[in-house]
């Protein structure tokens, strides 16, 4: 058996015997990097499917009320080359989409002005024509938004967030559905 003073001796000679490291002077980051760019596609990827969904997978409710509309409600409609406002063209739409020079913050925006401040109008208008026969305005305006079922789901968005602008000021909405000719509502309701 060894003592204390051999061990300590041994030690010393086996620490002698390895040579001293470098000092480390720089990180190679490289095999990291490559490492999270293989984490953030594969993150990607499995967040694009996640989000992705199909039109086919919602399925729409039908409409079975019948409510008489408001007398004094703006009538907008989105048709397929244009948006109307009480038969008045104020917007041109193609492909489904407003142009992105008529969008505040082009292509990615969601308002379109010039729409927001002909609502604006239109209701400022329609409210001086009550007052002018002795009745009062609504305290909540009121828009009727027409649109075909084709129409995209980014536009009848765009629509919506300029009617609320503060130019247009609207808070309220109804969507207009027409009923098919021969398509009677489910027995019921």
């Amino acid at each position: 058996m060894i003592n204390k003073r051999e061990a300590r001796s041994l030690i010393r000679k086996a620490v002698k015997r390895v040579p001293e490291g470098e000092e480390i002077r720089h990180l190679n980051i490289m095999p990291m990097m490559d490492i999270m760019t293989i984490l953030l596609v594969a993150f990607l990827f499995t967040a694009s499917e996640s989000a992705a969904f199909s039109v086919n997978d919602v399925e729409l409710p039908g409409s079975v009320s019948v409510e008489p509309l408001p007398e004094n409600a703006v009538t907008l409609t989105i048709a397929r080359e244009a948006i109307l406002v009480q038969g008045r063209t104020v917007v041109g739409v193609k492909n489904g989409a407003v142009d992105a020079s008529e969008k505040k913050n082009g292509a990615l925006g969601l308002q379109i002005p010039k729409l927001g401040k002909f609502l604006g109008a239109m209701r400022r208008s329609f409210d001086q024509n009550l007052r002018s026969k002795g009745r009062e305005p609504p305290r909540v305006p009121e828009l009727l938004i027409i649109a075909d079922k084709s129409t995209p789901y980014k536009l009848l968005f765009e629509v919506i967030v300029s009617s609320r602008s503060d130019d247009a000021g609207y808070r309220r909405f109804r969507l207009i559905l027409l009923e098919e000719q021969g398509v009677a509502p489910p027995a019921g309701g």
